[in-house]
């Protein structure tokens, strides 16, 4: 007897999570700083989609204009993940998957603007709710890993702003192709950024690109680059297709529940948090997780756009 087509799709959705959310915790566990990590996650995953024929039909179909604009906003991805995986160098696994939680947050403010969508006072008490959270969650980490929580909020931040811009633009172009073009645009980005870095931006460390990764490393980025990026990416593109918005968007905000419930567990945070962080972690959540009980969704008519975040939506 065959899995009827929604539950199938309800595993499959949760594996992608549970993948999207070993991104902080393989950040954790390789040894390279942020800036050459992104470079190589984002470089092994064009490599791959290079391979792909689509992406090429794609791009020889894509007027100049568009492949400017989706180049544009590959930077502001490349700078999401870089900020991403600094915050987590500059704190812990826990701390990044909880400040990208707050992207939903940064999404309902920003996107009115950007997306060219009417203002939403619902958004706005989404905002609102989750600012006592912000502040346990602040005063729960060790003044040490504060910088991080900063880093990871610009992070959030950056998703909001390529999110919703992605959103205006996403009924021109195949998801894929545009996948493929961002993070190409945004590899090229950190290459040239690459050398301001010590002057502009210290805190992200090492800025040589070049530099070999260990084996173990070499591990850890192609399982960050194909197992927790293209991988879940195939998926969701089956997935999405068969799943209520509500039941996908509730999925998805599972991801920095996974994420930091894996962080306990494979590298032991627990010990370096205390339970105030987890009582604001707690209250972003369930802001997050009742945002969509408040309102109608509809369901997402390309949810293949999913890949280029850390923190994913599907719900317009």
């Amino acid at each position: 007897m065959s899995m009827p087509q929604t539950s199938k799709a309800f595993l499959q959705i949760h594996f992608c999570v549970v993948l999207w959310g070993f991104t902080a915790i393989l950040g954790k566990m390789i040894t390279l700083p942020a800036l050459p990590l992104v470079w190589w996650r984002m470089l092994l995953v064009v490599a791959a989609l290079a391979l792909v024929p689509r992406v090429w039909r794609g791009l020889r179909a894509m007027p100049a204009r568009l492949l400017w604009a989706y180049a544009g906003i590959g930077v502001l991805v490349a700078l999401h993940w870089l900020t991403f995986y600094a915050a987590i160098k500059l704190s812990n696994a826990s701390i990044g998957a909880t400040c990208i939680a707050l992207a939903t947050v940064f999404t309902a403010l920003v996107e009115p603007w950007l997306a060219r969508s009417r203002f939403s006072r619902r958004d706005f008490m989404l905002g609102v709710a989750v600012m006592p959270g912000v502040a346990l969650v602040v005063g729960g980490v060790p003044d040490g890993m504060r910088i991080g929580i900063v880093v990871g909020a610009v992070s959030a931040l950056l998703v909001a702003l390529f999110g919703s811009l992605n959103k205006r633009l996403v009924d021109h172009a195949d998801p894929l192709t545009v996948t493929a073009i961002e993070l190409g645009a945004g590899t090229l980005a950190l290459t040239a950024l690459a050398p301001l870095m010590p002057w502009v931006l210290p805190i992200f460390g090492s800025t040589d690109l070049l530099v070999l990764p260990g084996a173990r490393d070499a591990w850890l980025l192609l399982a960050l680059a194909l197992a927790c990026t293209l991988l879940p990416f195939a998926l969701s593109l089956v997935a999405l297709r068969h799943m209520s918005a509500f039941a996908a968007q509730l999925a998805v905000n599972l991801e920095p529940v996974y994420a930091i419930g894996l962080a306990i567990v494979l590298l032991g945070e627990q010990h370096e948090l205390s339970l105030q962080f987890y009582t604001g972690v707690a209250i972003i959540l369930i802001a997050v997780f009742v945002y969509p009980l408040l309102g109608k969704p509809r369901r997402s008519e390309h949810p293949e756009m999913l890949a280029t975040a850390e923190a994913k939506s599907v719900v317009e």
